[in-house]
């Protein structure tokens, strides 16, 4: 028995003793953890290995306006002003309505007067017509149209003039061709004049008339502008020949008796 009792301690002795080297490696291994954190004030950390995102508590709450408040939005839309001024375009002014919504009325608009398109053609329906000889120059009619309407009027080309029942229409002055469209504003007159014979007797088939229908053309040449005007002649009629010929319309009485 005592021999048995020796051989069991002299095998728990030297299985004892290298338990005691592992633990006494541990302990110097962990010293120099402990003696590393202290230097460098950062606590033990893993070299290797990155580190690990900060979590919120569970239940815990970011305080509002916190810049690290991952949930808020980059940026937040301006506040409109009260006055609706934040709905206007660009370059308006406050109480100014939008270009694009704005009303039609600048120039050219449907209240411009001098825009063609709201423009009509004198005729004898919204015009007076009087025709009248004058002492010169000699042989000559001069014939006004005024407008007595309520919108402007446009005096296109010349006018048909027929002397009673003649079956031809006198030829126009080429060259008192205006530049522009002679147009009448309500109360305003126009002008053609009218070269009845030649003064030196050369015409032909001369006549004496006694009734003048005064025609007007539409905007294209030689169409219809509407209704025609008979103004009075005097009382002995006027006396014409082969060389009648009439101007285009005019704006100035002077013009109109120049040729």
């Amino acid at each position: 028995m005592r021999t048995y009792r020796t051989a069991r301690t002299a095998a728990a002795t030297r299985t004892a003793r290298p338990r005691t080297g592992l633990l006494a490696a541990t302990g110097v291994a962990l010293a120099a953890l402990a003696l590393t954190a202290c230097q460098d004030g950062t606590g033990t950390r893993d070299e290797g290995a990155p580190l690990p995102a900060a979590a919120t508590p569970t239940g815990s709450a970011t305080p509002a306006g916190s810049a690290t408040d991952a949930s808020a939005p980059a940026s937040r839309p301006a506040a409109k002003p009260a006055d609706g001024s934040g709905d206007r375009a660009a370059g308006t002014a406050p109480g100014q309505a939008s270009p694009a919504g704005s009303a039609g009325k600048d120039k050219g608009g449907a209240s411009d007067p001098d825009d063609p398109a709201n423009r009509v053609s004198c005729n004898g329906s919204n015009t007076t017509v009087t025709a009248r000889p004058v002492p010169r120059p000699l042989n000559h009619l001069l014939i006004t149209v005024k407008n007595t309407g309520s919108r402007v009027c446009d005096l296109t080309y010349y006018p048909v003039l027929r002397f009673d029942e003649m079956q031809w229409v006198p030829q126009a002055f080429e060259e008192s061709r205006p530049q522009a469209v002679t147009t009448l504003a309500p109360g305003e007159s126009g002008y053609a004049g009218v070269l009845l014979s030649s003064a030196d007797g050369s015409g032909e088939h001369g006549t004496t008339a006694r009734k003048l229908t005064v025609g007007f053309q539409g905007r294209t040449p030689n169409s219809d502008g509407g209704p025609a005007a008979i103004p009075s002649l005097p009382a002995g009629g006027v006396y014409y020949d082969s060389t009648l010929s009439v101007t285009y319309w005019q704006s100035s009485l002077d013009d109109a008796l120049t040729y």
